[in-house]
């Protein structure tokens, strides 16, 4: 009877310490993603970053930012770096 339990165990132990390692090595696949999507989100908000400050450079009488297609172009640009900035917030 102890023989049987012991193998039962046994049998536990190893379907266990398979699922923890596969669950362990998926875990590490998804930070990797986590971290790779972080850094892109990062360079995209240096970009924005940068055009921002390049198009108020270009736009220092505020001509284009008055004209209705650049106008909205420039919200736009501002409206994408807001939500960027509103997502590293919550990091």
């Amino acid at each position: 009877m102890l023989q049987i339990i012991v193998i039962i165990l046994g049998i536990l132990v190893v379907i266990l310490g398979y699922t923890t390692i596969n669950l362990f090595r998926k875990h590490e696949k998804l930070i990797d993603i986590v971290i790779s999507q972080n850094e892109f989100l990062d360079k995209i908000e240096e970009n924005i970053n940068s055009n921002s400050v390049r198009l108020k450079e270009i736009d220092y009488k505020g001509s284009f930012k008055s004209d209705d297609e650049i106008g909205w172009f420039f919200n736009e640009v501002k409206k994408i770096q807001n939500d960027l900035l509103q997502f590293k917030k919550k990091e």
